[in-house]
């Protein structure tokens, strides 16, 4: 029985990195198309020249450790920095574009020769595990750059007053949090963009203590945050391609940062005016902002880390509070979401979750139930934002209370349905106290 059921499981395995390949290599080929590198290309180019994000590749590294024993993690770790000094003083040198991460890169890349070469039986796997998951989470944010080119290539017309018009059902979040962000001066954005920039790390160290009995047990848990994070990630930009949006500070400001873009702009309101009521349309943008904000990933992305934080330490979860409140401040405070983004992104991510943790354990009838009503509660949204907009927007008083109400009946649904997941534990009897003798 138990070869049976490892066969299946093998198959599926294979099937699902035959179609990630696939994937990547179609991505590839779409990039090349416009006249750049793809994932495939830019991954491999960091294995010599400057990553574009070093804290990930290290925060990857440490996933792939999770396998290690003590002492094989301490000579990975020396090894990693070893190759970034090497790495260092021959950019300082030659005067190159300076950052750190190849060393962690060559360790990852290393461990899997190692299990290759001089591993076999479940120690091979359990290596090969450990280098996939770590190559996933920097894959993940290779084919993210990727895909966001390809909206903005492929998207021409964006339904920004769509989104902006049915925003005002939740009184415009983005123009309140905006003005909020700006009072707090360059401390406060500072803080937030660097909340904002480092959402992946933040994912790592939730995962790392989800995953910290790896080493001694000899297996993966059935579910943790890196799935659900990789997933969203996966399936998020395709939500882009049906439902385009750059965001208010690109269509009502002057681009991220004062960086321009303003040109394509109705006007230069955000977040100081809040733009009025009229009859939406779709319009043009250039094609070089990306269309990523419906439904807002950062904010799946931090709800999910929250989430998986719930049972950790209590240092654990004030951290899963403050990244997840953080995170919605910076979406919000520096113009790249609007509210009904951020309700989307909430309801995304616990449907999510709801079908990895379903899949992990079995579907049952309340896990169906609760991925399709979660599915429904999210199709709706989009429904209402490109369909309704004018009503919402005349109609706060309804439809601001009807949106936050479904955004909350998916949470408790999940919350009440992962609570009936739970294993029961039953209380030990206690032997009853015999009378004393007279």
């Amino acid at each position: 029985m138990f070869v049976a059921w490892r066969q299946p499981r093998a198959l599926l395995w294979t099937a699902a990195s035959v179609v990630g390949l696939g994937f990547l290599i179609a991505l590839e080929i779409a990039a090349r198309h416009y006249g750049v590198a793809g994932p495939i290309a830019n991954q491999a180019r960091e294995v010599i020249f400057a990553p574009k994000s070093g804290p990930l590749l290290y925060a990857g590294m440490a996933l792939m450790m999770v396998v290690l024993t003590w002492r094989q993690r301490f000579i990975a770790f020396g090894i990693a920095v070893g190759i970034d000094i090497v790495f260092f003083l021959v950019r300082l040198a030659v005067d190159a574009e300076m950052m750190f991460g190849n060393g962690a890169l060559w360790v990852i890349l290393g461990c899997a020769v190692i299990a290759v070469t001089h591993r076999t039986g479940q120690e091979r796997i359990l290596l090969l595990k450990g280098v996939g998951l770590s190559l996933l989470l920097v894959a993940g944010r290779k084919t993210g750059d990727t895909w966001l080119l390809i909206t903005s290539k492929t998207r021409p017309a964006v339904l920004d007053q769509y989104v902006a018009t049915a925003d005002h059902a939740l009184g415009n979040p983005s123009w309140v949090v905006g003005r909020m962000v700006s009072a707090t001066g360059s401390i406060g954005a500072h803080v937030l963009d660097y909340v904002y920039i480092q959402l992946a790390v933040a994912a790592v160290i939730v995962a790392l203590y989800q995953l910290r009995n790896v080493a001694t047990e000899r297996r993966f848990p059935g579910h943790h945050l890196v799935r659900t994070f990789l997933v969203i990630g996966l399936l998020g930009p395709a939500i882009y391609m049906i439902f385009p949006v750059v965001g208010p500070i690109f269509t009502y400001g002057d681009g991220a940062f004062g960086t321009g873009g303003q040109q394509w702009a109705l006007a230069d309101l955000w977040p100081h005016t809040t733009p009025q009521i009229t009859t939406p349309h779709s319009m043009p943008f250039d094609e070089i902002t990306p269309r990523n904000c419906m439904p807002s990933l950062h904010t799946a992305w931090a709800t999910t880390i929250f989430i998986h934080s719930r049972k950790g330490p209590r240092l654990l979860r004030y951290a899963g509070v403050f990244w997840l409140i953080a995170t919605l401040g910076a979406t919000l405070g520096f113009g790249y979401h609007y509210g009904v983004d951020i309700i989307a992104g909430v309801v995304f991510a616990f449907t999510i979750d709801a079908a990895l943790r379903s899949l992990d354990r079995g579907w049952d009838r309340a896990g169906i139930q609760l991925v399709a009503y979660g599915t429904t509660v999210f199709a709706l949204l989009l429904v209402s934002y490109r369909y309704l907009p004018m009503q919402m927007a005349r109609h706060p008083e309804v439809f601001g209370p009807l949106l936050i109400l479904a955004m909350i009946s998916v949470v408790y649904g999940y919350v009440r349905t992962t609570k009936l997941w739970e294993p029961k534990t039953t209380p030990t009897p206690q032997p009853e106290p015999q009378p004393e003798m007279v």
